[in-house]
């Protein structure tokens, strides 16, 4: 069982309407039986053609009973709820974002945004760096999947406050990695009470590689899924959520180079791991994410000198997964039972108040907002490679705003919960649209025909 990148052209929909559906529609269309879409991506569009990039899970052990329902499956909310402000931020990684695409640099700005929402909503690649995770105490920690699948409509979130955490690492062949991978497991439970039931190591290990597609978006290849699975079958209800620490192939002059060009070069690594990541949240709805573990001696004791500073949770770190054990010890439960799913507490899409987006991205939370009804906020300054112009797309009157950077968010946020149309803030106020109806009345239609009858 493998998960691969693949990259697709479908027509575009007239004037852009039904994407969802008409995406769905490409995708049953082009794609073999038995193989399932897990991310998707919009990474360049016009008039004419959608250029889209997908991660996908295939190959003969591809388990037909646990096969999740399509990630292009949309249920639109009937109501809104306004009794608290919930707003998701994303980033969406693998995109050479300015802001967000290195270890957690998106993390003050998330930490801004959330003083002005009741709860935020966020995924890893927002507050993941290395050995820290200082997200803030509303935020909820959210794999991409699950995300996507709340903005559609066909899952909710059960926020909780911890979870017990099943940590599948490699058999790494240098003992001292693996040791450090378990010090660190060790040091969350003796510091802030982590929940491990269980670490698996897995040997034969994962294989993970690292590679990028013609857009630049990070992205790769996994093989050895099966295991993964065979350790989360064999231990299923003994955990909440998973943590998995493996080597992610790449040339160490790959590696070198990414820390040398001052944060110029795209991450090559968080692609592959929201590939996974999707795929294991997806086939077992529970929370995931993923750490890299260091591949050699030689990379470990690579003089990096002093880095970007956005790249320096990374240089500093021997095992990167302190974030994601913090993030998944209260990362809420997946709810997608219909009936439960209007509990009293559980959060879903008629609870999410705003998206808060790089500009230029269309992904499928972009795109099911757009259907919902949800206001979207594009940051201009967080600059990336996706080649897309929101202004294309067919949004509701004052439902789309592009603002220069998160600060200005902020603003917009507020203006949004106070229930302020944001063009009362600024001046000259504009003038009041009048238009002017005449209608027929029964009074005049009779003198009309009475003058017809005289002629």
């Amino acid at each position: 069982m493998h998960l691969t990148e693949q990259k697709i052209t479908i027509p575009a929909s007239p004037g852009h309407q039904n994407m969802l559906g008409h995406i769905q529609n490409a995708f049953d269309f082009r794609l073999d039986e038995g193989t399932i879409p897990v991310r998707f991506a919009i990474t360049g569009m016009d008039e004419a053609h959608y250029q889209c990039e997908f991660g996908m899970l295939g190959g003969p052990d591809v388990p037909t009973a646990k096969k999740p329902e399509s990630i292009f499956r949309f249920i639109r909310r009937t109501v809104e709820r306004t009794s608290s402000f919930n707003a998701v931020f994303l980033v969406p990684t693998g995109i050479g974002a300015t802001i967000g695409g290195h270890a957690g640099d998106a993390t003050p700005a998330a930490r801004v945004l959330a003083e002005v929402c009741d709860r935020l909503i966020t995924h890893p690649n927002v507050v993941n760096a290395s050995d820290l995770n200082e997200m803030p105490e509303n935020a909820l920690y959210v794999e991409g999947s699950t995300i996507t699948r709340l903005m559609m409509g066909t899952a909710a979130l059960q926020p909780t406050r911890s979870n017990r955490v099943l940590v599948i690492m490699d058999a790494h062949e240098i003992k001292m990695f693996a040791n450090d991978t378990v010090n660190a497991v060790n040091a969350a439970r003796a510091t802030y009470g982590l929940d491990c039931p269980k670490i698996v190591q897995l040997d034969p290990p994962l294989q993970m590689t690292a590679e990028f597609m013609k857009s630049g978006r990070a992205a790769g290849e996994v093989n050895g899924l099966e295991r993964v699975m065979a350790v989360m079958d064999e231990n299923r209800g003994d955990f909440d959520a998973v943590a998995i620490a493996s080597v992610i192939d790449l040339d160490e002059e790959i590696h070198e180079e990414y820390f040398q060009q001052d944060g110029k070069m795209n991450n090559p690594w968080g692609g592959v791991e929201a590939m996974l990541t999707h795929a294991m949240s997806m086939l077992y709805e529970v929370p995931a994410a993923h750490s890299p573990m260091l591949e050699s001696h030689k990379v470990a004791n690579l003089d990096l000198g002093l880095v970007e500073p956005r790249l320096a949770a990374e240089a500093v770190s021997l095992t990167f997964i302190q974030c994601m054990l913090k993030g998944l010890h209260r990362s809420p439960r997946i709810v997608s039972d219909a009936d439960a799913m209007r509990e009293t507490g559980i959060l879903s899409s008629a609870d999410v108040s705003c998206l808060v987006i790089p500009d230029n991205c269309v992904g499928l939370p972009t795109l099911a907002a757009l259907e919902q009804g949800i206001p979207v906020i594009a940051i201009r300054e967080n600059d990336n490679l996706m080649q897309n112009d929101l202004h294309t797309l067919p949004w509701a009157s004052n439902q789309l705003h592009v603002v220069e950077n998160y600060l200005e968010a902020v603003g917009v946020i507020t203006a949004l919960k106070a229930g302020i149309t944001l063009s009362s803030l600024c001046r000259p106020l504009a003038s009041t649209n009048i238009e002017n109806r005449k209608f027929e009345t029964k009074s005049n239609r009779q003198e009309e025909s009475i003058r017809e009858i005289k002629i």
